[in-house]
């Protein structure tokens, strides 16, 4: 049984206002949140409501945006450029991390057939630092940077699971726990239940929760002092009759490469 302890999210905000602060920044920021899978389009009205700033001040921000290469402006919508690819992918190619792992992602994937990643929590989401793909299992493309819910995520949670049970009941509570499947958990109770079970037995399998015909299997990954600091699994298609051939046939892989990752994180 593994020994998970904490690890921090971006839940929780710091509010405390500094001189060394810059709140348009802080603002503009925000209004860069609001866009994503399921808001792609946004107006001002929209912004407006989901930061809490006022009209003229969401109005600026998305113009300045616009004006910077990062927002297209039909008159009425807004909607993100590739532009903004740049912010998200210079902060993950700076992250040592994904360096590391990535010689190891390629040779699993080799060996075992299947599809490898290695993800961190954000909020109620995790985000996919590096990845190995040997084939598409998905109907959706994944890649560094890719976001998928993490209560419903084999690497979600293993990670949640680290988490206080209180911190990760937070989170929980403040997912999106909306169905994707007729397989998929909806009750924060049982998703709690659930992450217990990955606490006692140190992974996590996924069953066709986030799609039909998918299922994976995830393992912390552990640094030098014992603190969680990713995840890491496999995808493959369903094709076992039972979930639970996954283990014998993929855990002693993902477990020889988390101890080799171990020695050096």
């Amino acid at each position: 049984m593994l020994t998970f302890v904490r690890i921090s999210t971006n839940l929780v905000r710091m509010t405390n206002k500094s001189s060394d602060t810059i709140s348009s920044l802080a603002k503009g920021l925000r209004v860069l949140e609001c866009f994503g899978a399921k808001t792609p389009k946004l107006s001002i009205t929209d912004v407006s409501k989901m930061t809490g700033l006022d009209r003229a001040t969401a109005r600026r921000c998305l113009l300045t945006l616009h004006a910077e290469g990062y927002a297209d402006y039909d008159g009425k919508f807004f909607t993100l450029t590739p532009r903004t690819l740049r912010l998200g992918m210079g902060a993950i190619s700076s992250l040592p991390l994904p360096q590391i792992v990535q010689p190891w992602l390629d040779q699993l994937t080799e060996q075992i057939g299947q599809s490898c990643s290695v993800s961190i929590l954000d909020g109620t989401e995790i985000v996919y630092l590096a990845r190995a793909a040997q084939k598409r299992v998905m109907s959706i493309g994944l890649m560094p940077g890719s976001r998928l819910p993490a209560h419903c995520t084999s690497m979600g949670r293993v990670l949640l699971a680290a988490l206080p049970e209180d911190e990760a009941r937070a989170i929980v509570e403040a997912s999106d726990l909306s169905p994707r499947t007729r397989f998929s958990v909806t009750e924060p109770d049982e998703v709690m239940k659930r992450l217990e079970e990955v606490r006692s037995q140190g992974y996590a399998i996924i069953d066709q929760e986030v799609e039909i015909g998918l299922r994976s299997i995830a393992v912390p990954l552990v640094d030098g002092r014992g603190a969680v600091v990713a995840a890491l699994n496999t995808g493959m298609a369903a094709t076992q009759d039972k979930v639970e051939a996954l283990v014998p046939i993929y855990l002693p892989r993902l477990l020889n490469v988390q101890s080799g990752l171990r020695r050096v994180l």
